[in-house]
């Protein structure tokens, strides 16, 4: 199936005070839906393992457009769309129950050597994606992030029991969890409108230390956040969320 949709509920344990989706939970359906994908694809967890080869994600930026509520069933749809040299493009959109657009998100991979911990070329699967050529997607897709220099650390999370995944590090999703603590208590109340863009740089393992480093508020509503591994002072992820796109 070269597009794969599921319908999803948000639920009470999905919203905040306002009764609006929390961010993480996107992030969380998406996780969920991707690896759904990759197993119908032929390219899931354990036939990765058995050619010893696993998916790296390296960047993730979603444009909520409106934001769910509590009751709202979503459609969340992803595929596959071509590589930009060593990676991998997916795609995702999340629709009401009358078709309209939630939100769109893209995302890119990477297809790592787990011996070596190198990435590897396309040609590696040992299926084929399906190209999906043509397909609308987020303009500009998954954005790459710059170093930012004048970010304050405000916060400091170490890697618990559950935040980390089966690979042994922490998921993807938890740092979503991570940046909504860190925000300005207001920062998210009653926004419709969020532009969520995060790069991982480097994996973080049980019982490390993340400082969390901030940006004063924009003018349009914008803060760029960085983690950093305590241990040696290099990023963990660096991410950027914007009220109003």
């Amino acid at each position: 199936m070269d597009v794969f949709e599921k319908k999803y509920m948000v639920t009470v344990g999905d919203v905040d005070t306002d009764r609006y989706i929390k961010p993480a939970i996107l992030f969380d359906f998406f996780q969920s839906l991707t690896t759904e994908h990759g197993e119908d694809l032929g390219v899931g967890l354990d036939v990765m393992l058995g050619n010893g080869q696993g998916w790296i994600l390296s960047r993730f930026s979603v444009l909520i457009g409106k934001r769910p509520r509590f009751g709202d069933v979503l459609t969340i749809r992803t595929w596959p769309q071509g590589f930009d040299r060593l990676l991998c493009m997916r795609h995702y959109e999340v629709l009401d129950d009358s078709g309209g657009l939630f939100a769109q998100a893209s995302s890119s991979w990477l297809i790592l050597d787990i011996v070596k911990r190198r990435p590897l070329r396309p040609s590696a699967l040992v299926t084929p994606l399906p190209p999906n050529e043509g397909r609308v997607f987020l303009e500009g897709g998954a954005l790459s992030l710059p170093k930012r220099d004048d970010l304050v650390k405000t916060a400091e999370r170490t890697a618990l029991y559950s935040d980390i995944d089966f690979n042994g590090h922490v998921n993807n999703a938890r740092y979503i969890q991570w940046i909504q603590d860190a925000l300005p208590g207001d920062f998210l109340k009653n926004a419709v409108n969020i532009r969520i863009d995060i790069n991982y740089v480097n994996e973080v393992v049980p019982g490390e230390t993340v400082g969390i480093y901030l940006s004063e508020p924009g003018a349009d509503s914008s803060v760029a956040l960085e983690g950093r591994r305590v241990s040696d002072n290099q990023a963990a992820f660096r991410a950027g969320i914007k009220i109003g796109g």
